[in-house]
């Protein structure tokens, strides 16, 4: 897999075709801010090409699901996947931060980064 990698002070973010994969730092809280800078990255990498976004969740770290509401008004990010390992984890995912969300269909969870890239692929 061919990426860009960038680093940024919450976490690092690489380009994989046309999908964002961010892997946040242990600990951090991820807020809007944060989030704001994340919709910027794929703005300007993928200008008005639509493009998805794949939360790689190998560390410990707190959402502030508001920052779903944000992502659902950018009109080229058409799906978002979460990643992880942790049942806990993919289970908040599921029933809570999707919820925040715009369109249920466009936001999964996943076990493996493959499936979540395959499923991207198919959604956009």
């Amino acid at each position: 897999m061919t990426t860009e990698k960038m680093e940024l002070e919450f976490g690092q973010v690489r380009i994989f075709q046309n999908i964002l994969i961010a892997e946040l730092n242990e600990g951090v809280l991820f807020t809007s801010e944060n989030n704001r800078e994340l919709l910027a990255i794929g703005k300007e990498v993928f200008q008005d090409g639509t493009y998805g976004y794949i939360s790689f969740r190998k560390n410990s770290y707190a959402v502030d699901p508001m920052v779903y509401r944000e992502s659902a008004r950018a009109e080229n990010l058409k799906a978002i996947a979460v990643v992880s390992e942790n049942e806990l984890i993919r289970l908040n995912a599921h029933k809570v931060e999707r919820q925040f969300y715009k369109a249920p269909n466009s936001f999964e969870v996943f076990d493996n980064l493959e499936q979540a890239i395959n499923w991207i692929k198919y959604k956009i």
